[in-house]
């Protein structure tokens, strides 16, 4: 099936923000800047986390794997999109459609239970303390993250194969800058019933269950400082939460509107700029947030800084 559906529709069309022709230069400049900026962000974050011996604790392990994974996932849409802002074949071809979906969607949804895991990891170091060394072992940490990943390669092969699998006789032109699930399930020309199930199914388990693992974890955390008697205490643990939940609301906040909200003609261009927000800018707030918020990550930049000059 998928072969008779490569020879029938060999590529797509990105049409990504071709609705601002005379922009499209200074769209190039732009998301070039914040490219840029992902990778030498998120690469300085895994550097310092690495190399300094006072950031070797679980929060910064989970960290470190946070800005690979923002890398990875921008690098699997950014450079096309920059390539189709500046170029007239927007074409991306048929497989590389189905790759680009599913390594963007593994890579995303692993965030999901990233970000549920470092909830989990403040929750043990604040309301579990004298255990947190022994509850947060080396081996646990990396469940938290294989795991996570091992689960969505598995979901979103089946969901992948169900929807590449489906006849496309009809436009090639996908409203979005990169092959998102929604506008490349609007070009099928059969019924996408199961795959619709299978998407509200895959977005239960990726979406909800981790944000629900966050909340939960949150309201343990909270409850646990409310009870501190030292009102000093209290605002050095909500700190010590405070970058995280930043980003979970960011990062949550545009998913869950993007891909759990009905699809009509009046959502499709809000969803395409949310998907912009958690794809893209995200990814560039995280080294922001976690730096610049963090009195232990700017003190190991400092003195890196103090050693190369």
């Amino acid at each position: 099936m998928i072969k008779e559906n490569h020879t029938a529709l060999s590529d797509f069309i990105l049409l990504g923000y071709s609705e601002f022709p005379v922009l499209q230069v200074l769209l190039f400049m732009v998301f070039l800047f914040i490219y840029v900026g992902i990778i030498l962000g998120n690469g300085l974050t895994i550097y310092v986390t690495l190399t300094d011996a006072a950031l070797d604790s679980p929060m910064y392990f989970f960290l470190r794997k946070l800005s690979f994974l923002e890398i990875f996932y921008t690098s699997i849409t950014l450079p096309k999109m920059l390539v189709n802002f500046l170029a007239e074949n927007k074409n991306i071809s048929f497989v590389g459609c189905a790759v680009q979906m599913y390594a963007m969607y593994v890579l995303a949804s692993t965030e999901c239970f990233l970000l549920a895991a470092m909830a989990y990891d403040r929750y043990v170091a604040i309301c579990h303390p004298l255990h947190y060394k022994l509850i947060m072992s080396r081996k646990v940490c990396l469940r938290l993250v294989t795991g996570p990943l091992t689960l969505s390669m598995l979901v979103h092969m089946g969901q992948t194969y169900l929807l590449f699998t489906l006849p496309f006789c009809g436009s090639r032109e996908i409203d979005h800058f990169f092959c998102d699930l929604s506008p490349v399930l609007e070009l099928a020309c059969a019924d996408i019933f199961v795959n619709e199930v299978y998407l509200f199914a895959a977005s239960i388990v990726i979406l909800i269950l981790p944000f629900f693992l966050i909340v939960a974890s949150y309201i343990k955390i909270i409850s646990t400082i409310l009870k501190m008697p030292s009102v000093e205490g209290q605002k050095k643990m909500f700190a010590t939460c405070s970058s995280h939940i930043i980003m979970v609301s960011l990062f949550y906040g545009s998913a869950i509107i993007a891909h759990l909200t009905p699809r009509s003609k009046e959502t499709k261009d809000i969803n395409k700029w949310l998907s912009l927000f958690y794809a893209i800018l995200v990814p560039m707030f995280n080294p922001l947030v976690y730096t610049l918020r963090n009195r232990d990550v700017k003190n190991c930049m400092k003195k890196l800084f103090h050693r190369k000059l």
